[in-house]
């Protein structure tokens, strides 16, 4: 096994299935079944999970709602995903706990480093919510946060598509795939791969980036296994 401690992207997306927004059950259940076959491997596995599905901060100004308004808006999104994400992983018999960048004590501890690592060590996936608890920061960005703080080996970000391309595969047919590339070269052709603010601290801090299809249920296993599945972000000097 190539990574013993894990942080998994999840987008807010990614729980859609075949709706066009909210939450599909079944999907639900799929990812945690898929997560529940990296743990049992002995990974540890903490998890930031995206509100797009129900809700993006961004929206907020073009609906005339103050932005700062708008991104706790998406926070709170983010704590519904969550939520809903514990609960399927304690349904495959996986012990689960959500961690809120916000207080909301009543149904979510507050996030606390040294609480999280002794969980993940514990055996229990930690699912953090609320991003960075911060406006203007992306989930991408508190992935890769939250990633260094747990002391994570790779941050394994989950998509609907097979990784990272020049250009948007679902819209260009002729898109170029890359199944290595630097930060640097993310940041300087602009790819979506995630924010720049994301993928700087990432680079800054040589933590590796694995962006794999999460629809082709192998694909977590394979990535975390050390077998080359979507495409991985690191250092120039590493590829």
């Amino acid at each position: 096994m190539r990574f013993n401690r894990i942080l998994l992207k999840l987008s807010g997306e990614a729980l859609i299935g075949k709706e066009d927004h909210g939450i599909d059950p079944e999907t639900v259940r799929d990812i945690a079944f898929q997560i529940k076959g990296i743990k049992e491997l002995g990974v540890e596995i903490g998890i930031v999970i995206g509100g797009g599905n129900i809700y993006r901060g961004m929206r907020a100004e073009k609906q005339g709602i103050d932005r700062v308004t708008g991104d706790y808006m998406g926070m709170l999104a983010t704590l519904m995903n969550a939520l809903v994400l514990e609960d399927a992983l304690k349904k495959t018999g996986i012990a689960a706990r959500v961690q809120s960048a916000l207080q909301v004590e009543k149904i979510a501890e507050s996030y606390f480093n040294k609480k999280a690592i002794e969980d993940l060590e514990k055996g229990r996936v930690v699912v953090f919510a609320c991003g960075t608890g911060n406006p203007f920061f992306t989930t991408d960005t508190a992935a890769a946060l939250r990633a260094l703080e747990i002391g994570a080996d790779v941050l394994l970000k989950a998509t609907k598509v097979d990784g990272v391309y020049d250009r948007d595969p679902e819209v260009h047919s002729d898109a170029v795939f890359f199944s290595e590339i630097s930060y640097i070269d993310v940041l300087n052709k602009g790819l979506k791969v995630m924010d720049a603010t994301a993928i700087s601290l990432c680079m800054d801090n040589n933590l590796p980036v694995i962006v794999t299809n999460i629809k082709k249920k192998d694909n977590l296993k394979k990535a975390v296994l050390g077998e080359p599945v979507g495409t991985i972000v690191k250092g120039v000097d590493t590829l």
